[in-house]
Order: structure tokens, then sequence, then C-alpha cells
């Protein structure tokens, strides 16, 4: 698998950042064909290594080595030329140019000052097929799916002869079929010598596919292993420092159960949206979970939306607590008292350049209106509320929310639903991106508002999460809800048998 030789070598790296360190003397290194698993909760210095070795930043000490050469880019360009290349989770490509476009931009082939359009066209072919992907690659990559694109982005590297290809959550967008495509991918390039960094919260795909990992904690070095040789439990317990009984700890059994009798908040009757999601009809109890499980592209979020009226239904009723209701803007589900986390919490949801304080206190400020400004002394009694209710960090409310890691990212647009004191709590995707102490953290929450009488409408691409919180389960296929399971006994199987068969008895 691996050569003796280090391709790459990172020594002693610090980097601090204004009141924290965010990497303290961390060791890393990686070897020719091999996938190699960087490992840590959020905020335990992944993103910082990574653009540290990638010339986003510089280091306060430490030095990188390539190939047995000391180097120091100023950028990733830089990198990019030495032999390093980046896919990132939100992939940095133009969507309005073509897929071979992408491949080549900056560096189209040229000839007497012209762009040699035939065979750039030729080459990304060829580059695609080395990724047994083929398509036409004169069409605009935004009409593909994200998991195109991101083999798109991976060509490109592959184009650039690169030695080192650092994939950061690669997978968080992509179906099971998608990320077993990719994991073939990453197979055949690392039988070619590549050295892969992979960088996932998803721990089953680390163990399928990593050679060895790296784990950080807090900024430090915490140690490296060979995948084989250590067990996801032990893994976790590395991550967060302490023993850490599984997920499962979470007892969804122990809290009471939805039923009959329980109040009925929001009824939905022949709900729809025409190219978004055939009519529905569903009720939500108070104090209810309501799971929605189905595979990317199968209508959860077309079906949230409706329900918070970002989008407008073209058919069918909405009550809500017993009255009609015409949800035809997002500030009119407020005024039910209907709050929406978005699963794109980065261009739906959160204002990176504003502080902890701001982005918890937008949603109340947007249900009073414009003319009736939140003081600032109320946001810092949400703010700091909520930072302590939700062990937000830093404890902070003037940190910026850029500077967080996606964990606490995702806590503060939480806390921002939460300041509305909303009747029925909508997230999407809550969990995606984070990692496992905070995916727990943010679980034990919906339980606890459940108990505490809100109603959840939760998404998780995540079956199990999905089981493990929701006291019923709508399954939807093809924009379409197949089936409504009440979680008394109910399995995995048994949910992946009803998406497989469209809820054909």
């Amino acid at each position: 698998m691996r050569q003796s030789r280090e391709i790459l070598r990172m020594t002693g790296i610090r980097k601090r950042f204004p009141g924290v360190t965010a990497l303290d003397g961390v060791d890393f290194r990686m070897f020719p064909g091999e996938v190699h698993a960087l490992m840590g909760e959020n905020g335990a210095g992944k993103s910082t290594l990574i653009k540290v070795l990638t010339g986003v930043e510089g280091v306060d000490a430490g030095s990188v080595e390539l190939a047995g050469a000391t180097v120091a880019f100023g950028g990733p360009d830089q990198a990019q030329r030495a032999g390093i290349s980046t896919v990132y989770q939100e992939v940095n490509l133009c969507p309005n140019l073509s897929v071979a476009e992408n491949i080549f931009i900056g560096r189209e082939p040229r000839r007497l000052g012209r762009i040699q359009w035939s065979w750039m066209r030729q080459r990304a072919a060829e580059l695609l097929a080395r990724l047994d992907l083929r398509l036409d690659v004169s069409a605009e990559l935004g009409t593909q799916s994200i998991a195109v694109q991101q083999m798109v982005a991976i060509a490109r590297a592959l184009d650039v002869s690169a030695r080192v290809l650092v994939l950061d959550e690669p997978t968080s967008s992509l179906d099971a079929k998608e990320v077993e495509q990719l994991m073939a991918v990453l197979r055949a390039l690392r039988a070619d010598g590549m050295a892969i960094l992979f960088v996932s919260h998803f721990i089953d795909q680390v163990f399928a596919i990593a050679d060895r990992m790296t784990v950080l904690r807090n900024g430090k070095l915490v140690g490296e292993y060979v995948t084989a040789e250590i067990t996801p439990v032990r893994l976790v317990t590395k991550m967060i420092g302490k023993e850490l009984a599984a997920l499962d700890e979470l007892e969804v059994s122990e809290r009471s159960r939805a039923d009959a009798d329980r109040p009925v908040l929001v009824a939905a009757d022949g709900l729809t949206r025409s190219s978004g999601i055939e009519p529905f009809s569903m009720t939500i109890r108070r104090g209810e979970v309501v799971g929605l499980a189905g595979l990317l592209g199968s209508g959860r979020t077309e079906l949230a939306r409706l329900l918070f009226g970002a989008d407008h239904a073209d058919g069918g009723t909405l009550d809500v607590d017993g009255q009609r209701v015409h949800l035809r803007s997002p500030r009119a589900a407020m005024r039910q008292h209907i709050g929406f986390c978005s699963e794109n919490r980065k261009t739906e949801g959160l204002i990176a350049e504003l502080t902890i304080r701001e982005n918890i206190a937008l949603a109340v400020q947007a249900g009073r209106g414009w003319t009736r400004p939140v003081s600032r002394r109320r946001q810092v009694e949400l703010a700091t509320r909520y930072i302590e209710a939700l062990d937000i960090r830093p404890a902070d409310p003037e940190a910026v929310v850029g500077t967080l890691s996606g964990g606490n990212q995702q806590k503060v647009l939480l806390a921002r639903w939460l300041a509305t004191e909303p009747r029925l709590l909508i997230l999407d995707e809550p969990t995606r991106g984070i990692d496992i102490g905070a995916k727990a953290e943010i679980q034990r929450l919906v339980a606890t508002l459940a108990e505490d009488g809100m109603a959840v409408l939760f998404i998780s691409a995540e079956l199990e999460e999905v089981l493990r919180l929701s006291h019923h389960v709508a399954v939807l296929r093809d924009r379409r809800v197949v089936a409504q399971l009440a979680n008394d006994g109910l399995t995995l199987e048994e949910i992946m048998s009803t998406i497989a068969d469209g809820g054909r008895p």
C-alpha cells in the first residue's frame, strides 16, 4: 500500500488566531498510495491544518515538507502547482461554465493565442473516463449533480498532476450510490500511488476507505493510528477526550410516545406544489417528532418548505391549531410560531460576517418588523441565554459567526429559532457535517424539546438518526409520501424496504 518514503510531512505546526490557539505543535505525515483520514470534532483544528497545508494560512511555528523539500506556499495556486490539490465540501467551481472549461479554468490550452476547444474537450472526456464517468463535457456544470461536480473537481486535480489530493467532507451531499462511486474512484487513485487526505464525519466511511488516520483534539495531536488496529468506539473516545458510550445511549424509549390523545398542531390535507411534491396529508402533534426519511431528491426539503411558506402550495389545505392558514411567506409561518432551520446554513441560514448575538436576534427582529428594533440589551440577553443552554463556543456573544466551527454554527442557527419560541420547529439536516459530540448534543436537544411540548419535523439522510428520534416516520420517494409509519418497534430494514418498494404492500 504505502511506500517507505513520506510524500508529506508537517512538523510542529503552530497557528494562533486572536484569542485562540488553533494548532499547537501538530505533526502530520502522509505516504504515497494511501488514504489518510483526518479526524476530530469541529474546532479540533482540521480545517486550519488543511489551510496551512494549502497555503491559505501561514504558520506561527513549524515546517512543511513535500517530497523531502521544505515548502512554504503563498496561496492555494502555489500549492496546486506543487502537486497539492483540494476538493472542498462546497465545490468551488463555476456552474455557468462547461464541464471542460471548469477542468481547465486558468490553464486553457492555447495555440497562437486561441483556445484549442476541441483538444480541451477531448482531454476533459479522457480525465473523466479515468474516473469511470462519461458525460457531455460541453454541458454547463450547473446542470450536473453535486456528485458529478465533485468528480469534475477531482478530474481537475488529476490534470495538474496532484501528488496529494485533499477531500474535505466529499460525501456530505451524496446518496449511498454516489458515495460508493466516489469510494471506487479513491481506491483506483490510491492504487495509482496518489496520497489522499480524507476528511469526513461519517465514521463508517472512514473505516471503509482509510488506511491510517490522524486524530486532533483542541488543536493538539492525539495520535496517528492504523485503521485496522483501532475500533470505532476507541476512535470516538480519542476524538472527544473521554469515554463515551455509543450515541445509542440517547434512549428514545424513555420518553413518552406521541399518541392520539395529544392535540394536533399542524394538519396538511392534499398539500402540493407542482414540480415540487405530490399531494400529501400529514398531522403533527404537540410534543411529537415526525421524521422524514428518503433518498436525496425524494422531496423532503420541498415538503418542509411548503410547511414554512418558503414555497407556495398549488393545492390542498393547511390547518395550524385548528385554524385554516395560508402561508404565503416565511413571515406568515413565523406568525404561526413555526421555525425552519435550512439544510444550507451558509447560504440560507447564518450571516457569517455578523456576531453570535446579531445572528441569534435576526428571527426575533424579523417577526417584529424593522420599525420595532430589538434593543441591544435584549439581544445580549437572548444570546447569553442560548450560548449557555446550547454550550456554544466560544461563549462570547460578540464572536463573529464565520470564525466558529461547523457544529457551533449549527447551534447558533438553532438558537435563532428557539429564541422565537416556536410551536413547530422544522430541522432540515441539522447534524450534517458536524462532529459526533455536537451531533449527540443536538439529538438530545430535539428529544428534550419534544418532551417539553414542542412539535419537531426532523429531516436527515442518516436513517439511524431519524429512527432514533422520531415518534412517527414519513417515508418519501420520488417527491411523494409513500408511507407514514409509527415508530413502535420500527426497524431500519423496514424503512429501507419502504423506500425501495415505494410503499407497496
